[in-house]
């Protein structure tokens, strides 16, 4: 049985100045990237793809498109959707769930609508946490068409009978694309060993469960491309 080897490494100072400073950067691309309407396809990942890209200073990301309709594995690749407007004017013509404002508000991948329906009707396509009256959910529906709203449980109770208006302007083409980028930092010494490290950027408007990864991912990359020397091969897939 091969024996591990053990690994030394000497005792970081977390509170050097160097350190403080790579996490106000890293706050600062996560901040920029958080309001950004991002889907599994779509402009709004794109967007944010690029804005990685700038962040590494050296235009290493290669991004990659896959059709949307192709099989992977157990998987089929959705339309690709985007969205530019979506929210709910009450009886009273207030605006609520705008999506401009929030885009948790809208249920990801939603099919375009513009009419006016009754509350009974609105109530079948609201998303709340009764048990998290506060928060907004996060709901998606990538293959099965529907449309729908997701707000505040403590804001839906106090919704009144009457018509309300439900305007999304989104759009499906299933002759569009899902991206994906990648890129490798090279060993120093010729190593043919490789470590993947890979995140996920689809989560819009999400922290912990999102950008907390990428924004770790690329600020570790930054770190490896000032290394004068590295064993091994780097392979980042996003």
């Amino acid at each position: 049985m091969k024996k591990l080897k053990r690994i030394i490494v000497n005792k970081l100072d977390f509170r050097h100045k160097d350190f403080e400073q790579t996490g106000k950067e890293m706050y600062k691309l996560a901040k920029k990237l958080f309001p950004i309407p991002r889907s599994i396809t779509g402009q709004g990942f794109r967007d944010s793809l690029e804005i990685l890209n700038k962040t590494l200073e050296q235009n290493i990301l290669a991004i990659h498109s896959i059709k949307s309709g192709t099989k992977v594995f157990d998987w089929i690749v959705p339309d690709e959707w985007n969205v530019k407007d979506a929210y709910i004017t009450t009886p009273e013509g207030e605006k609520i769930c705008d999506f401009k404002k929030h885009n948790l508000h809208l249920l990801n991948y939603s099919e375009a609508i513009d009419k006016e329906i009754e509350f009974e009707e609105l109530e079948k396509h609201l998303y709340s946490i009764e048990e998290m009256p506060d928060a907004i959910p996060y709901v998606t529906s990538y293959y099965k068409r529907r449309w729908g709203f997701c707000i505040t449980h403590n804001e839906r109770k106090n919704l009144k009978k009457g018509k309300y208006k439900v305007f999304i302007d989104a759009k499906h083409d299933e002759n569009g694309v899902l991206n994906y980028a990648d890129f490798i930092i090279p060993s120093t010494q010729n190593s043919k060993d490789e470590i993947l490290i890979s995140s996920y950027l689809c989560h819009p408007s999400m922290a912990n469960n999102e950008l907390s990864g990428p924004v770790v991912a690329i600020f570790l990359a930054k770190w490896l491309l000032n290394l004068k020397e590295r064993k091994y091969n780097y392979r980042f897939v996003i």
